[in-house]
């Protein structure tokens, strides 16, 4: 049996939908096949045109674009909100449960400077994090 995690109570996160985890400097956003679909459809666009306009090839897979300042391409600035919301990737679904993100208390609580959901809200059982951390491994 392994040592239990350092999160083993649990964890407090409550999204704020404040869009600072879809800002801010470069990055990636990875997407599937499937995912790239799922906007598609949630945005009534042909496929190709979502590839052509949102995505790009990056160290060998598909990230969503970004603009200039490193906003994601269906981040809405004005509004602050994501424009795929219901058809968002699973890289931003899982967030904040990344494996880098839970290495240790440390880089957790290191969130908290762009992140106000950090430690506040619900208590997120492990079981949720571990099944969440499970889908991605950032």
């Amino acid at each position: 049996m392994s040592d239990p995690v350092w999160y083993q109570e649990g964890l407090r996160f409550k999204c704020t939908q404040c869009g600072n985890c879809c800002t801010g400097g470069p990055g990636a956003v990875w997407v599937t096949e499937e995912e790239i679909h799922d906007i598609a459809e949630h945005l009534d666009k042909p496929i190709g045109e979502i590839r052509l306009m949102h995505t790009r090839p990056l160290r060998g897979k598909t990230s969503l674009n970004e603009f200039p300042n490193g906003d994601c391409t269906f981040f809405n600035g004005h509004t602050r909100t994501c424009s795929i919301y219901p058809a968002r990737p699973k890289q931003c679904r899982t967030w904040p449960f990344w494996d880098s993100n839970l290495a240790d208390e440390n880089a957790w609580n290191a969130l908290k400077s762009t992140c106000p959901g950090i430690n506040q809200g619900d208590l997120v059982p492990l079981q949720t994090i571990q099944q969440r951390a499970a889908e991605v491994h950032i």
